[in-house]
């Protein structure tokens, strides 16, 4: 019955009418139709999601036609997010078909409606494929001509028939032609790069298998929910395990499925990501080569499973990534990318230190790439294991006995880790007392205090952030900034208020011998709060002085996802302020940085320059005329030559300007704190 009704929505969806040919030979042939549909495990892996979504996630969602909706768009968009496979009418053809059975099929425990979605995604893809090929071989473009391409048209409507279709095919084409002429891969001619590369997507495509269906339709349905929760398939999840146990050789960072990009997900500290500094989140893979001299595969629409096998690899052993850079806004050129494969070294992600010198103070500053703590050493109870709060207690010790004035903690590209040792080393800045509220789906409420009534620094304080900033470093930030402890400088933080759980999806029994593992369901299950009642969910913690970072914070953060939980509040744990800094003498510094840093040259060419990248990732537009290209990828290189930093700590520290400007506001509340101390209110008694 399925088969029959599938068939007969692809015959309705079909289109008589004939592709706009510009000389690209026979790429509309025929072919043979593959209908792709659920197999026996996936149809109970299903089940098995939808019951665990609407019992354990932590957003009580009702099932009704909104939710449909949701699960529809969010599908077509992470299947054609650009609008350049399906034309309109064909994209309300499935919504009438489709859109109003999800609803009904995931309360069944069903996918069969995203599988019809699926198969006719393909048969687009193929024919654009193929078209793509063909014209990759024949066709002449004249770069002088004035024209433009939409990069980002999620907002726009699918193009209204064919013929548009194609004319958007081929600035598309136009577009890919200049991004590899500038790539930097200069060993192969671009017509020849491009048609392999066409001719490799159109093999994938006629070699899909019905999980990739259900891999990319259980991503709409479990990202309706929020961004955090998503299905992993007994190998994704193989993988999953081995990232997180960091043991096997590769490059040091977690990867997951963004339409048809292999995406990263983490930078995991201490591996060769981490330690060239050359890869962000948010940057896309789209092409994998093995050593110095290897051809660059193209893995635009490869499953993640086959990107990571080419990826990882022996220690010591080269790979070069090609890549399109978050921090570029989707805007060319490629960039290769070249690391050595090793293990993760536990020691190069350990808090490091480093001394600023500002007029005439000395100034520590404390970076820490995460919160790191070895689970296992800590349940043998060995005592001396490895842990973010020891290095950071080691660390102000040291700094103590160097005699700082202030500190700086770095938690700049900090993606979380242990909520612990979040609350640990919120501990070393505090007396006693909670550090932050954790509420789980039933309204229950949990308090995680610092019991330890030791002070290890009582000095003037800063915490430096930005937008990669998430999860416990927003706990520890958040937590300084409520006790009035120090003040938080940077941009705002990611904005990541939520706490996931794995939960194993078996069946009841095995059948003759058949595994009973259908995978992996990762479920948001609660909610961080500060602990005065507000959450860094979706808005992070805003920074009492704004130094904007080069991240571009329009595809960064929590709230560019249209799934995330909201903000929300809950009561005030009791807790008393510090007052180390208070809001009076925030406005203060905040006036003295501006004062300063309007007369610093290094800091204003820094703005002048972010706001010119700025400019640039705000365009709707990029031009396809080979001289403006060439000038705004020239600009974007410039830019980030100056700024960016290099894995090089000491010519790093100088040329940070961020954590210099940070360390001259320590300076700052050092001053501050020696005035109040010098000053004595002397009363006299009134003499009549």
């Amino acid at each position: 019955m399925f088969k029959k009704s599938l068939l007969l929505s692809i015959v309705i969806l079909g289109s008589s009418e004939s592709l706009f040919a510009i000389n690209a030979g026979n790429y509309a042939s025929a072919e043979t139709l593959v209908i792709l549909k659920p197999t026996e495990m996936e149809e109970e892996a299903v089940k098995n999601i939808t019951q665990n979504l609407l019992q354990n996630h932590y957003r009580k969602v009702s099932v009704n036609d909104s939710l449909s909706r949701q699960i529809f768009n969010r599908y077509l968009d992470n299947l054609d997010g650009n609008r350049s496979y399906f034309v309109a009418s064909e994209v309300e053809s499935l919504r009438k078909i489709y859109g109003s059975r999800i609803t009904s099929e995931f309360l069944a425990g069903k996918a069969n409606a995203g599988f019809g979605v699926y198969n006719f995604f393909l048969k687009r893809a193929k024919e654009k494929m193929r078209f793509m090929k063909a014209a990759a071989d024949t066709i002449h473009f004249s770069f002088s001509t004035p024209e433009t391409l939409d990069l980002d048209r999620k907002a726009d409507p699918w193009p209204s028939d064919r013929r548009q279709l194609v004319d958007l095919w081929k600035k598309e084409l136009k577009y890919q032609w200049l991004n590899l002429k500038y790539s930097g891969e200069s060993n192969t001619t671009v017509r020849g790069a491009l048609a392999k590369s066409f001719t490799n997507r159109l093999n994938l495509l006629n070699h899909q298998k019905p999980e990739d269906a259900f891999q990319a339709y259980t991503s709409a349905v479990t990202t309706s929910f929020d961004p955090h929760t998503s299905y992993f398939s007994p190998d994704e999840y193989e993988n999953f395990q081995i990232d997180m146990s960091r043991s096997l050789e590769g490059i040091g960072a977690k990867l997951q499925t963004e339409s048809e990009y292999t995406v990263i997900n983490e930078v995991i500290p201490g591996g060769p990501v981490f330690k060239s500094n050359l890869l962000k989140k948010g940057d896309k893979i789209i092409g994998v080569g093995q050593g110095s001299t290897g051809e660059i595969v193209d893995v635009l629409g490869w499953r993640i499973n086959d990107v990571v096998k080419l990826i990882r690899g022996r220690k010591g052993t080269l790979v070069r990534l090609n890549i399109l850079p978050a921090s570029q806004a989707g805007r060319g050129p490629a960039k290769i990318v070249q690391l050595v494969r090793d293990k993760v070294d536990l020691e190069e992600q350990a808090a490091k230190k480093s001394i600023i010198h500002v007029n005439g103070q000395k100034i520590g500053v404390i970076a820490i790439p995460s919160f790191y703590l070895d689970f296992d050493a800590q349940q043998k109870n060995t005592g001396n294991y490895t842990s973010t709060s020891h290095d950071v207690a080691r660390i102000l010790n040291e700094l103590n006995a160097e005699h700082v004035e202030g500190v700086v903690i770095d938690l700049r590209d900090n993606g979380g880790g242990s909520l612990e040792e979040a609350v640990n080393v919120t501990g070393l800045f505090i007396t006693t007392g909670p550090v932050v509220q954790v509420s789980n789906a039933t309204g229950g409420k949990m308090v995680l205090r610092d019991e330890d009534r030791r002070i290890l620094y009582g000095g003037p304080l800063a915490v430096l952030v930005n937008r990669y900033s998430a999860s416990a470093s927003e706990i520890f930030a958040a937590a300084i900034q409520d006790y009035g402890r120090g003040v938080i400088i940077g941009e705002r933080t990611f904005g990541k208020g939520t706490v996931q759980s794995l939960m194993k999806l078996t069946r009841p029994f095995a059948f003759f011998g058949k595994k009973p593992e259908l995978g992996e369901l990762k479920l948001t299950i609660a909610k961080f709060y500060r602990i005065s009642g507000g959450s860094t969910q979706h808005k992070g913690v805003l920074p009492d002085i704004i130094m904007p970072s080069m991240i571009d914070t329009s595809t960064i953060g929590e709230d560019t996802y249209t799934s995330s939980l909201p903000w929300s509040t809950i009561s005030k744990a009791f807790y008393r302020p510090t007052g180390e800094v208070n809001q009076e003498e925030i406005t203060l510094l905040r006036k003295k940085f501006q004062e300063r840093s309007s007369k610093n040259h290094t800091y204003q060419a820094y703005l002048h320059d972010l706001n010119v990248l700025n400019q640039i990732r705000k365009k709707k537009m990029t031009s396809l005329q080979d001289s403006s290209f060439k000038s705004e990828i020239e600009t974007i290189k410039q830019i980030e030559k100056l700024w960016v930093q290099v894995p090089d700590s000491i010519k790093s520290l100088n040329k940070d300007v961020l954590l210099n400007q940070s360390a001259a506001v320590v300076s700052d509340i050092a001053e501050l704190k020696a005035i109040e101390r010098h000053t004595v209110i002397r009363t006299s008694p009134i003499l009549n």
